[in-house]
């Protein structure tokens, strides 16, 4: 027996794959926390080499390259944060080192955009960033570059600038964990599947942005990212 829906469900969010017109259907979207030194100091952190930390975006969440979101609701202190994100195209389950990095189908730039005040205000409760992290159009990515053509990226400038100012640059080699680590850690707790993205955390220099802002970021190899901040919706 067929089952009706009660409602029509929601399209399954989708990213555009550089070069082709198939497109990479999103399944889950992990997020890796303090993943650059200068960045972990900055956020009141140490940078220590030691077990990586996630939290989780919905893919409801994802918003293409070149659009325009709207400031957020419940915050004063909208940032932005430009991030490597890994696609997996392969399952994957408790990976060792060697065979991480065959489940990577390719890499995109990606900005994890967040409610800054409100991950502090959660922070201090030692309660969860799901407010602060996990909201719409929060998650900004660009055309996927499979790696058969970008190869598996473990150096690069990854640089971010806001109305034509730089404000984040720094260099893929800079990750305390490794895409290739990330996937062997990851994947001891979940089944990685196609279709999940692991946006592999942000350098130093993140900070608020307002309407009417307009960022370009980029990361060698992958190209640019885009967005301007509209006005709150209402």
């Amino acid at each position: 027996m067929n089952s009706i829906y009660l409602f029509p469900p929601s399209p399954v969010p989708t990213v555009p794959i550089k070069g082709g017109e198939q497109v990479f259907p999103v399944n889950r979207i992990f997020c890796v926390g303090r993943n650059y030194a200068e960045h972990a100091r900055e956020m009141g952190g140490q940078p220590d080499k030691e077990e990586p930390f996630y939290f989780t975006k919905s893919p409801s969440a994802i918003v293409p390259s070149g659009a325009s979101v709207s400031y957020p609701p419940e915050t004063e202190n909208y940032h932005y944060e430009i991030e490597l994100v890994a696609a997996i195209g392969k399952p994957v389950f408790q990976a060792a080192p060697n065979d991480a990095l065959d489940a990577v189908f390719g890499y995109a730039c990606g900005l994890d955009m967040t409610r800054r005040d409100l991950q502090f205000r959660v922070r201090e409760k030692q309660r969860p960033w799901d407010v602060a992290k996990d909201f719409e159009q929060s998650a900004v990515i660009s055309p996927i570059v499979p790696s058969a053509v970008c190869g598996h990226l473990t150096h690069g400038k990854i640089e971010l600038r806001v109305n034509g100012e730089t404000r984040q640059k720094a260099d893929l080699s800079d990750l305390i964990n490794s895409v290739q680590e990330l996937i062997v850690d990851l994947s001891r707790y979940y089944h990685l599947v196609p279709g999940d993205l692991i946006y592999t955390g942000t350098p130093a220099g993140v900070g608020p942005v307002v309407p009417g802002d307009h960022l370009i970021g980029s990361i060698a190899g992958l190209g640019e990212i885009e967005l301007t901040v509209g006005k709150p919706h209402t």
